[in-house]
C-alpha cells in the first residue's frame, strides 16, 4: 500500500510539472515526456541520449549539451510571455507570474538522469543551425541559467536573450524562405557573401546601405529595386547587407514568384515582432499572361492597410521593365485603342519601387580590375598580362564581361593552383 502511494505521488509530480511547462513553454514541455520516462526505462533513456547528442551536434554545443539543449527549448518557444519580452524592457503583468511559476520547476531537469558524460561533451562539428554568435550567445546564457539562485534570476537570465537576440526560429536565424501554405523555414546553410567580396559598384551599393541603415534606425526608407544586366552583382549586393546588418536586427526572407499572393498574409505573421524584415524577390519579372505583378503590386503601395514599419521589400530584376511588352503596346498599334494606358500599367510595378539601382555591365577595363582584384585577394600566382589575356579568353568563351564571369574565371583558376602538387599553376 506504501509503495501504491509513492508511485501515486510521483506521477502526479510529473504531471504537476508536464502541466506548468506546457502551458508556458510548449517547445521545453516536447521534451518533458521523454526525459521523464528515462528515470524508469533504459531503452527510452537510449532514446532521449540519441536525441540529445544529435541535438547538441546540429547546434555545435560543448560542454554541459544536456543543459544547453533545454536552454534553446526554452529560447525557441514563441508564446505572448517571450513576445512581449521581446519587445519591451521589464515586462510585467499575468503572463510573467506564469513564466516565473514554470521557472520554479527548471532545477528538477538540472542533469540528464544516470549520466555524467553531456556535462564535458565535444561537438565532433561546429554545427550549422545557428550562426557563432546565437550558438555562443545560447552557451554563455546556458552557463548563467543553471547556476542562478533562484527563478527571478533564471527568468531576468531569459529575459536578456529575449530582449538583444530574439525568440524562436525568426530571432535566432538570419535568412527563411516560405513553405507553400505560408509557414516560414529557416535556412540553415545561408550563402555567405560581404559586400567588400563585390568588387567595384561603390555608388550602387552605398545606395543600398544608406536605405537600409535608415530602415534599421526606423527612418523613412524606401522599397528598393535593383536592375541590370546579368551577372553584375545583384543578387551578391542583397545578401551583403544580411551579412552586414544582421547583428543590428536585419532578417531577410526568401520569397518565390508563385507565393507572392502570400506576401499580405507574411506581413500580418512578421509586422509585431522586434526585427526589420527584408522580403526578398529575386529575378522579378512577369510574362503578358502572368497576373502576379497585380498582387505585388497592392502590397508595395496602392493597398487600404498601411506597411507596416518594420517591413520592405527589395527586388532584382534583369529588366527594368518588369512586365514584358510587346509590339501591341507600341504607340502606332492599331490594336489597342488605350495604348498609353497599357503601357502606364506594365511600367507602374518599377514605379513604386522608391529607391532604383542600376547595375551596368563592366568597361572592359573595369572587368580586368575585377579580375584582377579577386586574384589579389586569393593569391593567384599570375602576372597581369597573364590574367588580361586569361580574362579574354574566359569572356569570348562565356557570358561576356561581367562580375560573375570574373568570378567564374577565378574558381577556375583557383582550382587548378590549388590542384597542383607543389603549389605553382598548372603550365
Amino acid at each position: 500500500m506504501k509503495d501504491t502511494v509513492h508511485i501515486h505521488d510521483r506521477e502526479r509530480q510529473r504531471l504537476d510539472l508536464t502541466r506548468d511547462f506546457r502551458v508556458y513553454y510548449k517547445t521545453f514541455a516536447e521534451w518533458l515526456k521523454p526525459y521523464l520516462d528515462a528515470v524508469d526505462s533504459r531503452v527510452r533513456y537510449e532514446e532521449l541520449v540519441r536525441r540529445v547528442m544529435t541535438a547538441a551536434e546540429e547546434a555545435g554545443y560543448k560542454g554541459n549539451v544536456w543543459q544547453a539543449v533545454i536552454t534553446e527549448s526554452l529560447l525557441m518557444d514563441e508564446n505572448p510571455y517571450t513576445i512581449a519580452a521581446e519587445l519591451r524592457d521589464g515586462c510585467e503583468g499575468t503572463i510573467r507570474e506564469a513564466a516565473l511559476k514554470a521557472m520554479k520547476g527548471l532545477t528538477d531537469f538540472r542533469e540528464l538522469p544516470g549520466s555524467n558524460s553531456f556535462n564535458y561533451y565535444k561537438s565532433a562539428t561546429g554545427g550549422r543551425k545557428y550562426s557563432p554568435l546565437i550558438r555562443d550567445a545560447i552557451m554563455e546564457h546556458s552557463e548563467r541559467l543553471w547556476h542562478a539562485e533562484d527563478e527571478e534570476s533564471r527568468l531576468k537570465i531569459l529575459e536578456h536573450f529575449y530582449k538583444y537576440y530574439g525568440v524562436g526560429k525568426l530571432g535566432l536565424h538570419k535568412a527563411f524562405r516560405v513553405l507553400d501554405g505560408g509557414e516560414v523555414e529557416p535556412i540553415l546553410n545561408v550563402a555567405e557573401c560581404s559586400l567588400d567580396d563585390l568588387v567595384g559598384y561603390e555608388r550602387q551599393k552605398k545606395m543600398l546601405c544608406d536605405n537600409t541603415e535608415a530602415f534599421l534606425a526606423g527612418r523613412s526608407a524606401n522599397n528598393v529595386l535593383l536592375y541590370g544586366e546579368a551577372g553584375t552583382g545583384k543578387s551578391s549586393s542583397i545578401r551583403g547587407i544580411l551579412h552586414k546588418y544582421y547583428e543590428k536586427g536585419l532578417r531577410m526572407i526568401e520569397v518565390y514568384k508563385h507565393q507572392y499572393r502570400e506576401i499580405n498574409e507574411l506581413i500580418r505573421k512578421i509586422k509585431d515582432r522586434n526585427y526589420r524584415f527584408i522580403i526578398y524577390l529575386d529575378d522579378l519579372s512577369f510574362e503578358e499572361f502572368e497576373v502576379e505583378y497585380k498582387y505585388l503590386k497592392a502590397v508595395i503601395e496602392g493597398g487600404l492597410e498601411a506597411r507596416p514599419e518594420n517591413v520592405l521589400i527589395y527586388a532584382t530584376s534583369n529588366r527594368r521593365h518588369l512586365v514584358r511588352e510587346s509590339f501591341n503596346d507600341r504607340p502606332e498599334s492599331p490594336l489597342d485603342k488605350h495604348r498609353n494606358e497599357t503601357v502606364q500599367e506594365k511600367l507602374s510595378l518599377f514605379a513604386r519601387f522608391g529607391v532604383s539601382i542600376y547595375y551596368g555591365a563592366p568597361e572592359p577595363k573595369e572587368y580586368y580590375n575585377i579580375v584582377e582584384k579577386l586574384a589579389e585577394r586569393y593569391k593567384l600566382p599570375y602576372s597581369k598580362d597573364e590574367l588580361k589575356l586569361l580574362a579574354n579568353q574566359w569572356e569570348l568563351n562565356h557570358n561576356g564581361l561581367s562580375g560573375r564571369t570574373a568570378a567564374q574565371l577565378i574558381d577556375d583558376l583557383r582550382g587548378k593552383t590549388e590542384g597542383s602538387k607543389d603549389g605553382r599553376k598548372e603550365k
